[in-house]
């Protein structure tokens, strides 16, 4: 059985054994920006795509300590991009697949790290700091698209900080989500490399 992904890059994506050398951005992007959060129950013209809820996890993340390292704003940008191969599922649902799923996941997380320049495995430190951001985006999300109350929100993501709380949220289409993500990403590339020139 084919146990392999074509990309439009023309790589090869061995599902069962990723290498970090069949990983480009670009299929990257292009996946994040055709993937709907919420299962696409939200509100607006166009789908909330992965690409730009990862692009505003990293804009919280900044504003919210806008001297973190590169690297970490990377990672953050980053944080979601196995869902280019498996998609956005539901945290409850992820949680009724089990381990199985998320140790594919994870095994697809390492190879991305690895293929821009992240370690592997990420300390639980960074991953606090992600995923601080993530609830304070989701909140955003559901009080803005997904039709949730603020009281509502607040239980599953609690309240979010005043810096970001007023943001807006509006779906862009796939195609400037994809151009964003891209741009983002080549910034703090560039960044990161200045740091070790």
């Amino acid at each position: 059985m084919r146990a392999w992904q074509r990309m439009l890059s023309g790589r090869r994506l061995d599902l069962i054994n990723p290498s970090p050398m069949d990983i480009e951005i670009e299929d990257i992007a292009h996946g994040l920006s055709r993937v709907a959060r919420w299962n696409g129950q939200t509100t607006g013209e166009h789908s909330f795509n992965v690409a730009q809820h990862s692009v505003i996890v990293e804009q919280i993340c900044n504003t919210l300590e806008p001297a973190s390292d590169p690297q970490w704003l990377l990672a953050a940008l980053l944080h979601d991009a196995s869902e280019y191969v498996v998609g956005d599922m539901i945290s409850p649902f992820k949680n009724a697949l089990g381990v199985n799923y998320r140790a594919f996941e994870d095994k697809l997380m390492e190879a991305i790290h690895v293929r821009f320049g992240l370690p592997a495995l990420i300390t639980p430190q960074l991953k606090k700091y992600i995923k601080r951001a993530d609830k304070i985006c989701a909140w955003l999300e559901a009080t803005q698209l997904a039709g949730f109350s603020e009281a509502e929100a607040n239980e599953f993501f609690g309240p979010p900080p005043a810096a970001v709380k007023g943001w807006s949220v509006k779906p862009l289409s796939a195609n400037e989500s994809k151009r964003l993500y891209i741009e983002r990403f080549s910034e703090l590339v560039g960044v990161k490399q200045q740091a070790v020139a």
